[in-house]
């Protein structure tokens, strides 16, 4: 099933740490979310950096990963010079790579909805020429 929208780290680490601050906002804002999500290696390897110390949170990603509501797409050889472009446009911010494979997703896949906590980020960040993202769950 082609994915629907995008997941970024801070949205999976909320959905899995009842204690985030954004725990209720980002469960809430998932209901009203088609699945699958993408996402990239990109994000789950900083989803696991993040949660890698405590074993209930990496369980609990795990899980998440596995229920079918995340699909992990690829980028490969012919997506670098993509994704520098990205970076080196945003180097204001700075943008990291995972956020640059996610805008390149959203790019090479039609995607514009995002669920991720950094609101910053992906209100700046623009979709080619197709404008801004939709950026879930709201403030």
């Amino acid at each position: 099933m082609p994915a629907k929208g995008l997941i970024d780290t801070g949205a999976i680490i909320a959905l899995v740490d009842r204690r985030d601050r954004w725990h209720e906002a980002c469960r809430a804002a998932l209901i009203h979310l088609q699945l699958p999500l993408a996402t990239s290696a990109a994000v789950l390897a900083e989803l696991f950096h993040v949660v890698g110390p405590n074993p209930r949170e990496v369980s609990a990603a795990w899980a998440f990963l596995r229920s079918g509501a995340v699909t992990v797409l690829p980028i490969d050889d012919d997506d670098m010079a993509p994704l520098q472009a990205l970076m080196d446009r945003y180097a204001d911010r700075p943008m990291d790579f995972a956020d640059a494979t996610l805008v390149h997703l959203a790019e090479r896949e039609a995607l514009s909805t995002v669920f991720t906590v950094d609101h910053a980020d992906f209100e700046t960040y623009r979709i080619g020429s197709r404008g801004r993202f939709r950026v879930m769950p709201g403030r």
